[in-house]
């Protein structure tokens, strides 16, 4: 048997709590809620401003809703122009059953949408809500035609009202049809202790009865101009204007005749720039999201899920312990939501790895792991790759064993949206120098080579990721199910390689970025950043050459001159800059050998 799902459509969060209480009311026992929000951005304004208002309505819907077993864990928010339409898509794909929709004002649209046309594309049963203290303790006026609203009218009704309130049936009887149905309904329901007719004048009589009610369940059929008013506007435009109550509009799927139906919208392509704007409001999150650390234990428990932190080193023998005792700490020892910490150690010859075994963390020489398999090459993107092997979780993370700042948000920051959001793959970190904004600290821009070499040709040649505010992090997780299947470059280029590599495989969808507010760390030397940015540039060929089918790399010089320029010393030097690039983990048969064996 099928779940029953309700769909619940917010863009406000003040009254969350009322409104996952009356959604409870409305499912059957094993049913669920499903939390989307909605953020409208007027046109002509770029889709990215709606990103702090999607966070925030994001925020509050998520930290309400794991307060009850029968809300799903997804909560998402929608950002667009008319963001309803995202809804009716989700309402779609996903075969809701019922949709519960926060309505400002019956004058209102819905989400860009007007509620005319709300009413005739929502394929499923459709509530909407309207004005303020239906939570409130009181009876409940339902007002019906008949047809086949009757019994979806009564589900809310009851559940507006309560175990102890009442509900006044008021029967809106016209020549059209009669409704012999709504004495049957009367007669069934304990709590209907009047029953109203009226056949003329039914507005005045609405108005009337709500003076001693709460508010007003109406059938969709009150939407259309009443033929008995002479003014010819919609009776629930009417009975809201005069009465000031809240407004419920009920309609059942199998809807009644009606004499205008609004045309089927039909699907606009979006344009590049828009899209990304979109992605970035929606899949850019802040940390303090994920902070609810039981929260995110119960969702990997509940999925079933392994975790890993994989900590790549070279000579950090001055921050490695630290950082090893911040995570260990508050992940594992406090609470059990990292399984195993890894140091992956690219043969330091400090004291980095002596630090990490007197923390009881297993370590690992990358050039020692599969060695007699594939060999070794240098570099962090080979450490990378190769703690692939020897990790086990089914979400792998990284984090620099550099940082002077450690704190765990940047391992549950990038976690959180992994836990929540099923389609996402991989989640990048960004941080930067700290900005006051609202009390919170706020990161903006990248480093150096970020902004000068990384993000102009990620918009010149891969705009899809032009939203990325760090593309080349050191921070980031990912699921094994995908990270397995990529293949990695052996040094600087690594980061570059995976982000546009996961575009490839998952889409825009399967990417998000987390804010992980500041990083402070030890600042690399410009030589090493023109290093960097020479291994980068060359991943950006190579991955062009892929997709537009030409030769760059073999025409293009390698090696690098530098200008050393010292007291006695003037001179150019040369170095080869090269990433090698791995196959992905998954076609070498020593990995599934050591998964097998585990």
């Amino acid at each position: 048997m099928n779940t029953f799902n309700l769909v619940l459509v917010m863009t406000d969060a003040a009254d969350i709590d009322a409104w996952l209480s009356i959604a409870l009311k409305m499912i059957p026992p094993g049913g669920e809620i499903h939390v989307r929000g909605m953020v409208t951005v007027e046109d002509g304004l770029s889709l990215s401003e709606g990103q702090l208002p999607a966070r925030a309505l994001r925020d509050a819907l998520s930290h309400a809703a794991i307060r009850y077993d029968a809300v799903h864990d997804d909560t998402h928010v929608f950002v667009d122009y008319a963001p309803f339409a995202r809804v009716l898509d989700y309402v779609t794909n996903t075969q809701a059953d019922l949709v519960l929709v926060q309505w400002a004002h019956t004058s209102a649209g819905i989400g860009g949408f007007s509620a005319e046309a709300v009413l005739d594309l929502v394929p499923c049963d459709l509530v909407l809500l309207s004005g303020e203290g239906w939570h409130t303790e009181g009876d409940v006026l339902l007002s019906l035609r008949g047809g086949p609203n009757i019994t979806l009218g009564v589900r809310v009704a009851l559940a507006l009202a309560g175990d102890s309130h009442a509900i006044t049936l008021f029967h809106a009887a016209d020549q059209r049809r009669t409704a012999p149905d709504l004495q049957l309904i009367a007669d069934a329901v304990p709590q209907i202790r009047r029953v109203v007719a009226a056949d003329t004048d039914i507005v005045n009589g609405l108005v009337h009865e709500a003076d001693k009610h709460k508010a007003i369940v109406m059938g969709a059929s009150f939407r259309r101009p009443a033929r008995e008013m002479s003014s010819g506007s919609p009776v629930i435009a009417e009975v809201s204007a005069r009465t000031g109550k809240p407004i419920v509009l009920v309609r059942g799927s199998q809807q009644e005749a009606m004499d205008f139906h609004a045309p089927r919208l039909v699907s606009v392509e979006q344009s590049l720039s828009t899209r990304v704007d979109q992605w970035f409001a929606e899949n850019t999150f802040h940390s303090n999201e994920f902070s609810d650390l039981a929260e995110l234990v119960r969702l990997k428990e509940k999925q079933g899920l392994t975790i890993s932190i994989a900590l790549p080193a070279l000579n950090e023998g001055e921050t490695v312990g630290h950082v090893i005792d911040t995570l260990k700490k508050a992940l594992m020892d406090e609470i059990p939501l990292v399984d195993e910490i890894v140091l992956i150690d690219s043969d330091s010859t400090d004291d980095t790895v002596a630090i990490a075994q007197a923390r009881g963390i297993p370590t690992y020489i990358h050039q020692q792991i599969l060695a007699e398999e594939v060999g070794s090459y240098r570099g962090k993107g080979e450490a990378l790759w190769k703690s692939l092997h020897v990790t086990k979780g089914d979400i792998v993370a990284w984090v620099d064993t550099d940082i002077t700042n450690i704190h765990p948000r940047f391992i549950y920051g990038l976690l959180g949206p992994l836990l929540k959001k099923p389609n996402v793959q991989y989640v990048k970190g960004f941080y930067a120098r700290p900005i006051q904004v609202d009390n919170k600290l706020q990161a903006f821009g990248g480093g150096r080579v970020t902004e000068l070499v990384a993000r102009p040709l990620l918009n010149l040649f891969y705009p899809e990721l032009s939203g990325i505010i760090q593309p080349l992090s050191g921070e980031y997780a990912g699921r094994r199910s995908a990270l397995e299947q990529l293949p990695f470059f052996t040094g600087y280029g690594v980061e570059t390689g995976m982000l546009i590599d996961m575009l490839n495989a998952y889409g825009l969808d399967g990417i998000a970025q987390t804010d992980l507010e500041v990083r402070v760390h030890h600042n690399q030397p410009l030589v090493s950043l023109s290093r960097m940015s020479f291994a980068i540039l060359q991943v950006f060929i190579a991955r062009m050459e892929a997709r537009y089918g030409v030769e760059l790399l073999d025409k293009a010089n390698r090696a690098m001159k530098f200008v050393i320029q010292e007291p006695d010393r003037f001179a150019l030097e040369i170095a080869a800059i090269g990433d090698v690039e791995r196959p992905p983990m998954s076609s070498l048969e020593a990995y599934h050998q050591r998964a097998a064996a585990r």
